[in-house]
C-alpha cells in the first residue's frame, strides 16, 4: 500500500467504567492509501462505528495517534480539529443532513461558504454535472428524492477536494435504485478524481463497490484483504459472526441493495 492519508496506530476507546466497561476498540492500527475506497464491515457492536469516528476526528480515542493528511490529530485543540475536519475531510452520512433552506447547489458549496471561500466554478460544474443534478441545482431538499439528497450529500464531501471522505451507511435510508447511484457515485470519486473513501457498511452489495474489506470483532480487526465480489463478503462477514455457519448462498448481485445475513451496524 502507498503512504497512507490517514493512519491509524493503536487506538484504544473503552465506554463506561467498572463492571460495565466496554472495550470499544482493542488496539487497532489501520491506514487507508489514496486513491482507494474502503469497506469497514462487522458485526453489531464490532467497534466498527467507533473507528470510524476516531479516524474521522469526531472523537477521541483514549490511547493511540491518527494522522490525516500528514497532521496528527491529537495534538489539535479543538478549534484546529474542527477547521481540520472541514478542510480535509468530507463527511457522507446515513442521514442526509442537508439545510432544509438552502438549495441543492447552495448545501454543495456550504463547507467552502463557511470556510469563507469560494467555490472553484469548473470543479462546481463538473461535481454538478458528475452527480446529475443539473436540473435539480435551484431546488430545496424537500423537493429532491431520497437519492438526489444523497448524491448533494456526496457532492457537498466532494467540493472542497478532501484528503478522505467517510461515509457512514450511505446507502441505509435508500432504495435499491438509489443506492446503486450513490455507490457508483463513490466508485466514480476515486476512480476519476483519485478520492480516498472509507465507507462503513452492513450491506455485503454495497461493500462489493470497495477495493479493500476490513472486518471487525470484538474491537479489533480480523481481516483485512481485496473486498471481492457481494458472495465473497457475505461469507466472510458470516464466517465472522458464526464460524460454524454454513457459508453456502446466493450471489447478492442478483439482488442490488439486498442486505447480507449479518447484524446491522
Amino acid at each position: 500500500m502507498s503512504t497512507p492519508i490517514v493512519q491509524a496506530v493503536d487506538l484504544r476507546k473503552t465506554y463506561g467504567r467498572g463492571e460495565t466497561v466496554v472495550t470499544a476498540l482493542d488496539g487497532v492500527s489501520v491506514g487507508f492509501a489514496a486513491g482507494e475506497l474502503t469497506a469497514i464491515m462487522g458485526p453489531s457492536g464490532s467497534g466498527k462505528s467507533t473507528l470510524m469516528h476516531c479516524v474521522a476526528g469526531l472523537d477521541r480515542p483514549d490511547h493511540g495517534t491518527v494522522t490525516i493528511d500528514g497532521v496528527e490529530t491529537a495534538s489539535l485543540d479543538d478549534k484546529r480539529l474542527t477547521e481540520l475536519r472541514r478542510d480535509r475531510i468530507g463527511f457522507v452520512f446515513q442521514a442526509f443532513n442537508l439545510l432544509p433552506v438552502l438549495t441543492a447547489e447552495e448545501n454543495i458549496v456550504l463547507p467552502l461558504t463557511i470556510a469563507g471561500r469560494k467555490a472553484d466554478p469548473e470543479w462546481l460544474e463538473s461535481l454538478i454535472a458528475t452527480v446529475g443534478l443539473g436540473d435539480r441545482r435551484d431546488h430545496r431538499p424537500s423537493e429532491l428524492s431520497g437519492g438526489q439528497q444523497q448524491r448533494v450529500a456526496v457532492a457537498r464531501a466532494l467540493a472542497s477536494r478532501p484528503a478522505v471522505i467517510f461515509a457512514d451507511e450511505p446507502t441505509g435510508n435508500l432504495d435499491s435504485r438509489s443506492s446503486e447511484e450513490v455507490l457508483e457515485l463513490l466508485r466514480r470519486s476515486v476512480d476519476e478524481f483519485g478520492q480516498t473513501v472509507v465507507m462503513v457498511t452492513h450491506d455485503a452489495h454495497s461493500a462489493s463497490y470497495a477495493d479493500r474489506l476490513v472486518l471487525l470483532k470484538d474491537g479489533a480487526i480480523v481481516h483485512d484483504g481485496p473486498a471481492g465480489g457481494s458472495q465473497e463478503v457475505h461469507d466472510r462477514l458470516r464466517q465472522v459472526t458464526d464460524p460454524d455457519a454454513d457459508a453456502a448462498g446466493t450471489d447478492r448481485r442478483a439482488a442490488p441493495g439486498a442486505p447480507a445475513d449479518a447484524p446491522g451496524s
